[in-house]
């Protein structure tokens, strides 16, 4: 069973990209695309690098309860260009019903321009737990114990 995950388009938005789209038939992820508004479809925006900016999708989105929306980077933009999440995974939670936007950052060293239809991110739809939390006395004991971050050699 797959979950429904109804979207609707912000007025003036450009819907002939069309929804989000999985590239290819195991694709864990689907491309979604800058729709920006119609004074900067012509010149793009440039993020210059360090920068930050959330581009617009033009959509809204409605997730299903137990699931959640995950904004994750494109490898491709990430390696050629510097381009990525600042808080990957971004998560959208299934009570949202604003906006979709997408915070980029530039790690590149030269200003990126960000196109009318690029796409600038992938979704995943994941489920969702929720758990109980409880102040416990003790914890149960583990090999590694309180080692932490390096702990295991990976530093």
């Amino acid at each position: 069973m797959f979950p429904v995950i109804k979207f609707l388009w912000e007025a003036g938005a450009d819907s002939t990209f069309g929804l989000p789209q999985y590239a290819t038939a195991g694709a864990a992820g689907a491309d979604i695309r800058a729709n920006l508004p119609p004074a900067d479809r012509a010149s793009g925006l440039t993020l210059a690098p360090m920068a930050r900016i959330i581009v617009a999708t033009g959509l809204r989105v409605e997730i299903p309860p137990g699931f959640e929306m995950q904004i994750r980077p494109r490898s491709g933009l990430a390696t050629r260009h510097g381009i990525t999440l600042p808080n990957t995974p971004g998560t959208i939670d299934s009570d949202y019903r604003g906006p979709l936007g997408v915070a980029l950052i530039n790690l590149g060293a030269e200003p990126f321009v960000i196109a009318h239809g690029d796409r600038i991110a992938q979704i995943v739809i994941a489920p969702v737990l929720h758990a109980r939390f409880e102040v416990s006395d003790t914890l149960s004991e583990t090999g590694r114990g309180v080692g932490g971050f390096g702990s295991t050699g990976c530093l």
